[in-house]
This record gives structure tokens, C-alpha cells and sequence, in this order.
């Protein structure tokens, strides 16, 4: 600014409304968790698996989630992926609630933002590596051509390409394991979540898991990993403990931080 009695340049004084608006907000949680409870029905008596967890998850945060069986960690998976409603409380994905949404937009949400890893691969085996994760590339609205690169890039980038062309059932279960992780990257989802990714695999099969999840952390990607291992859990940011169906606490790891 240009002040004319005394022809000296003056520095313009900052408008703070405008420097406010002009900085950027920071990144919204990629999850949210509030208050969430759900109860099964049983013979016996109601099975209450949740019963009010709230826990939140960072952009490019990850997180293990450890308890014993029966303490709810299945449940809150699968209620976070949409795969069941809970009774109460509210999810968060990408800023989106999804307990407002039909079953058909929650579907196009998981298709968008949610990437499933489960304990028991769940490939199909008449299939080649390539062609199931092929097909979950296809399924979230690729054509062909970019789903079989996508395909092949992942293959690539977890050490598979030359077992593209294997069904399932030639391959160990740490590759099977790693095409299962492929299939769930398929649609480069914001959020990753893992149901017991090592707890079918030997201590070779899950070391090679282990590596995996910490290069893909490095990278940016947000992972909410369940799991019974305590050295899988070490390579996370921090560990959550969850008993009964309630969340204990959590801890931060001394495990390498992306």
C-alpha cells in the first residue's frame, strides 16, 4: 500500500477475518464413532455386543483394535463397513453419516471409501488372483481395461505379478492373504478395515501381512486393524482395547510411525 504524505511503501496491515478464511480447515477424521450399540437376539437372553463405543480414526491414522473373543470387535467391523445397522448412535465416513443413508447409497459409499480385509480371504477359487481383483475394481464402476491394470498394479506393487495367473488354491496363505488385501485396494479406498488379516496364517504368512499394512501406512492409507496379536498391533500408531463391548482405552505403540 502506498501511503502519499510520506511517500514510503507501508507494509498493509493483515486482515485476521480474511487470513482466517484464507487457511485452509484441517482435514476432517476419516471416521467417527458415536455412541453406537447394538443387541442380538438370542434363545437365551439379548446379546448386547456394543453397548456405546465411541472411537475416532484420523486421515492416514492406523489403529489396531484388540480384545478377546466376544468383546465386540466383529460386530463394530462390520457395522462400520455397513454391512449390518446398529441399534444406536451414528458412523462417520469421509464426513458422511451413514446411518442416514438407503441401503442402496450405503452400498455406493462402500464402493467409494471402504476397502473389507477379512480373516479367511474369501476369494473365489475358480478365479485367478488377477481376476479377483480384477473383479472388485469392476464392481466399483471401472471398465475392463482399467480394471485388469489396476489389477496388475497391485499385483505388481505386493510382490504377486507372477502369481497373476494362479487360482487360490495354488497359492500360500500369506499370497492369498496379500491378493485378499489387492482385491481390497481395488477401488483405492479411504478407508481400510481388517478383520483378523493374520489370524489364519503361520508366522511367515503373517509377517509378510505385518510389512504390508506398515508400507501402506506409509503411503497414506487409514487402516483400522482388528487383531489377537500383539505384534501385529505394534505396528500401529496406537492400540485400542475393547472388552464387552465397550472401548477400555487406548495406548500409542512404539512401532514405526509413517
Amino acid at each position: 500500500m502506498y501511503d502519499a504524505t510520506t511517500r514510503e511503501v507501508v507494509a498493509p496491515v493483515p486482515d485476521e477475518s480474511v487470513a482466517a478464511a484464507a487457511t485452509p480447515d484441517p482435514a476432517p477424521p476419516e471416521l467417527v464413532v458415536r455412541g453406537l450399540r447394538k443387541t442380538y437376539e438370542a434363545e437365551t437372553a439379548p446379546v448386547r455386543a456394543l453397548r456405546g463405543v465411541d472411537l475416532t480414526v484420523g486421515r492416514g491414522e492406523f489403529v489396531a483394535l484388540m480384545g478377546p473373543s466376544g468383546s465386540g470387535k466383529s460386530t463394530l467391523l462390520h457395522l462400520l463397513a455397513g454391512l449390518d445397522r446398529a441399534d444406536e448412535g451414528s458412523v462417520s465416513i469421509a464426513g458422511i453419516r451413514t446411518e442416514e443413508l438407503s441401503a442402496t447409497r450405503l452400498a455406493r459409499l462402500r464402493r467409494r471409501h471402504v476397502g473389507l480385509v477379512f480373516q479367511f480371504f474369501h476369494l473365489i477359487d475358480h478365479m485367478s488372483a488377477l481376476e479377483n481383483v480384477a473383479l472388485a475394481a469392476l464392481v466399483a464402476g471401472a471398465k475392463p481395461a482399467e480394471a485388469t491394470e489396476r489389477a496388475r498394479d497391485l499385483l505388481d506393487t505386493l510382490g504377486l505379478l507372477e502369481k497373476a495367473g494362479e487360482s487360490p488354491a495354488n497359492l500360500s496363505g500369506g499370497q492369498r492373504q496379500r491378493v485378499a488385501i489387492a482385491r481390497a485396494l481395488a477401488n483405492r479406498p479411504t478407508l481400510l478395515l481388517a478383520d483378523e488379516p493374520t489370524g489364519a496364517l503361520d508366522s511367515d504368512g503373517a509377517a509378510e501381512v505385518h510389512d504390508l499394512f506398515t508400507r501402506m501406512h506409509r503411503v497414506g492409507q487409514t487402516i483400522l486393524m482388528v487383531t489377537h496379536s500383539a505384534d501385529v498391533a505394534a505396528g500401529a500408531q496406537r492400540i485400542v482395547r475393547m472388552r464387552d463391548g465397550v472401548l477400555l482405552g487406548e495406548i500409542a505403540t512404539t512401532g514405526e510411525q509413517r
